[in-house]
């Protein structure tokens, strides 16, 4: 589809119907039938629009990924410093986590049922996760306080396990972990001999 066109509406009934039903109830476990009758549509709308549902898929993770981008570029617009806006993305992870309809990462629940890395869905999977990681350390970067790299993939694996804990314990407790960890971090690149390389 031409990225300037309008999507049509009977393309965004879909998706978001599907984007609804895959994050509370996984991938594999929802069929093509049950999205097109939710969605009010016909089978023949569905394939003009999706040659498969592994192509529905595909579509789900791309507008989650636009929507985290989005969040990411507002919390780093209206935070003063580097660290601020590494704050804020963290207590956006957590405001999520905190949520009533909170089931997890969809990134990392849609990598967890499509595991090959050769397949569409974990390949987009795998660009969201990249982007992430790099902007996260580009934060890092601008914060210029120790080496960026192992700062960014450490930040990740934090809002990682906050995002799989918070689905099996107390989502205040998780968040509360998770928030003092990001701190922990930051804090720990101010002191000399704790720089990590």
């Amino acid at each position: 589809m031409d990225s300037g066109a309008r999507p049509s509406e009977a393309r965004s009934r879909l998706l978001g119907t599907a984007s609804r039903i895959f994050y509370a109830e996984g991938l594999h476990s929802v069929g093509v039938d049950r999205i097109i009758t939710e969605a009010n549509t016909t089978r023949a709308t569905f394939y003009r629009h999706f040659p498969g549902k592994e192509d529905l898929v595909v579509a789900y993770l791309e507008e989650a990924d636009r929507a985290v981008r989005a969040r990411f570029t507002d919390r780093r617009e209206g935070s003063a410093t580097a660290a601020d806006a590494l704050r804020a993305v963290a207590a956006d992870i957590a405001a999520d986590i905190r949520g009533k309809s909170f089931r997890g990462c969809a990134f990392l629940n849609a990598a967890a049922e499509y595991p090959e890395p050769e397949n569409p869905v974990h390949r987009q999977v795998m660009r969201h996760r990249e982007w992430f990681l790099g902007a996260v350390t580009e934060l890092f970067e601008q914060d210029g306080m120790g080496p960026a790299g192992p700062a960014g993939r450490h930040f990740v694996m934090l809002r990682d396990g906050a995002m799989v804990s918070g689905c099996l314990s107390d989502p205040g407790d998780v968040c509360a972990t998770f928030l003092a960890g990001v701190d922990g971090l930051l804090w720990s690149r101010t002191v000399v001999g704790t720089t990590r390389t």
